[in-house]
């Protein structure tokens, strides 16, 4: 392909060439901002570009995954905290972040957290299954790769029709993806027809090899979500509004896995829950390591009840909701 040029012609860069060239200038400002230690001025007069321009590199490198940034050290509030829920709910582990200076970014803040902690977590030979939500959605921004052996990611359910960033499926694939593990999915909807189709598709269809590998996982990452009609649970159409009121008739507070639970941590006696295509609530009980990843106050019922249906062994929410959490107990 050739573009005129004032004195005759001249070979236009190649797309792919073009592409490298914009993502090592992109990495080259990453790595003086964040490791020179420059400021956005001083990048965009040593590189002769404008500072809008050094800001959107930046905030790009970012997005790609690029860079990760990774805080030590903690909040001496936040470690009191950690300590008092470890206490009160008979954990094993406890992550509380500080509360961000936005309430609209509690999911993000968590997720942050959530994703670090499994990177320090991961080992050879490991077995994570994984939820889905909003919050564990933004743990793919801190996970780290690492030279591991025999890792597996396992989708704890099914997924959804049309592919969205918080489908069951996707996000399983992305995090496996991200750490080079092997990725097992629930391959159906994640609510079918009837607790009869349930049943064909998983002992007609393979799936409950899918569904047995909870006997060799280490951990699994959970949240939960509330009955509210902006959760996400219900904002992709599985379920009417009739059938949202049906079970907060039936006393949920709010649903684990799709599977809803009242306030006592049991699950609530309603057709919906013999239609989840989800690792059953019992087994996972079992995983050495159960990860609950949530927080903002509006959750606290649902979360104290989550908790206790799961037998969560390890909590990583916001400074807030810890407090509640600690309170309402």
């Amino acid at each position: 392909m050739l573009d005129k040029a004032k004195n005759g012609f001249s070979a236009a860069p190649l797309p792919e060439r073009t592409a490298g060239r914009v993502a090592r200038n992109r990495m080259r400002i990453a790595w003086m901002y964040y490791v020179e230690g420059l400021t956005q001025n001083e990048i965009a007069d040593r590189l002769g570009i404008g500072r809008v321009t050094v800001v959107r590199n930046i905030n790009e490198a970012l997005k790609q995954r690029e860079v990760k940034i990774w805080i030590t050290g903690g909040v001496a509030e936040c470690l009191d905290l950690e300590a008092r829920l470890k206490l009160r709910f008979n954990l094993v582990d406890a992550v509380v972040v500080p509360e961000p200076a936005e309430p609209a970014h509690v999911n993000k803040a968590i997720g942050f957290a959530a994703g670090m902690y499994v990177t320090d977590q991961l080992t050879d030979d490991f077995c994570l299954g994984v939820g889905w939500g909003a919050t564990l959605y933004e743990s793919l921004q801190t996970l780290s790769p690492k030279e591991l052996n025999n890792v597996e990611v396992v989708s704890l359910l099914g997924g959804i029709v049309q592919a969205r960033r918080f489908n069951p499926a996707e996000f399983a694939w992305q995090f496996a993806n991200t750490v080079g593990a092997d990725c097992y999915l629930l391959t159906a909807p994640a609510v079918v027809d009837s607790a009869d189709t349930r049943r064909a598709l998983i002992e007609r269809c393979g799936l409950d090899s899918v569904l047995n590998r909870v006997e060799k996982m280490h951990m699994a990452l959970m949240s939960v979500g509330t009955m509210s009609a902006m959760s996400t649970s219900f904002r992709f159409g599985f379920f009417s509004e009739s059938e949202r009121q049906s079970l907060i008739a039936a006393n949920a507070v709010g649903d684990l896995l799709y599977n809803f639970f009242d306030a006592n941590g049991r699950i609530v006696d309603h057709p919906i829950n013999g239609r989840v295509m989800s690792t059953p609530i019992e087994r996972l009980r079992k995983v050495p390591r159960r990860v609950m990843i949530s927080g903002g106050l509006d959750k606290v019922p649902a979360l104290i009840a989550g908790m206790k249906l799961a037998a969560t062994n390890v909590l990583i929410t916001n400074e807030e909701t810890a407090k509640a959490l600690l309170s309402h107990a």
